[in-house]
């Protein structure tokens, strides 16, 4: 299956956060999109990493993506290696994706800034005829390939965005993938310990931040991007 877009995290609802409503937006556009987790969040301090894989699962189907596989690199310690570099690959080459979303370059979260590494490296390496893959159950070689842009979402830390994209129409379905992982947000009736993420402030930040971002280019709500390189367009008519 050809996608249009991959979006990719290093945990279970890092993609719900960042770019959930941009995935929305293209969805309903007639794009094709899937999710790869790196990890299956088994670290997490609140549920556990089969609630993770329930959750996950309602999420997507929440957002509509097309497929959503789980890599199950080692939460916290997984590292950007020639190993798991190699499995980010066989994704690419698997899915052919114009685009990629990942992981914010730098974040409190060290497995955060590792994914964006080695999601990126890969998008380079997928592209170089002598690195050859083999999907697990085939015998075949891949074929190379490389994504057109990457494209990092914003996460914990606020990043200066190069880009913004309107999700105003979107912000609730967003929001409705994000409450899927009940085990790790905001639950008054909760007996399990409270976590940077787990908190009111943290549900009402990512409803402000959207707010905020939309309100500096004029809509109601917005998530945010950085680029490895300058974006392009063919007319100045192009921007908004």
């Amino acid at each position: 299956m050809k996608l249009d877009i991959l979006a990719i995290g290093a945990h279970p609802d890092d993609v719900e956060l960042g770019c959930g409503g941009t995935i929305a937006k293209e969805i309903a556009n007639g794009k094709t999109v899937g999710i790869i987790d790196l990890t299956r969040g088994e670290l997490g301090t609140r549920g556990t990493a089969d609630t993770r894989d329930a959750e996950s699962t309602e999420a997507a189907r929440i957002l509509g993506v097309s497929v959503r596989e789980n890599l199950e690199f080692a939460d916290g310690f997984f590292i950007n290696d020639k190993t798991h570099q190699l499995q980010i690959i066989k994704m690419i080459r698997k899915y052919q994706p114009e685009i990629i979303l990942c992981n914010a370059i730098t974040d409190r979260h060290i497995d955060h800034g590792k994914g964006s590494n080695a999601v990126s490296d890969a998008c380079f390496l997928s592209g170089l005829i002598k690195i050859e893959t083999r999907l697990d159950d085939s015998d075949t070689l891949q074929k190379p390939w490389r994504p057109k842009q990457v494209y990092h979402y914003i996460q914990w830390k606020y990043l200066e965005p190069d880009f913004v994209v309107d999700i105003s129409d979107f912000m609730e379905k967003k929001l409705a993938a994000v409450f899927a992982y009940k085990t790790q947000f905001y639950d008054a009736k909760s007996t399990e310990p409270e976590t940077p993420i787990s908190n009111r402030n943290f549900i009402d930040s990512v409803d402000y931040r959207a707010r905020d971002l939309g309100r500096i280019v004029g809509v109601n709500y917005a998530e945010g991007y950085t680029v490895e390189r300058y974006p392009a367009v063919d007319s100045l008519f192009d921007l908004k």
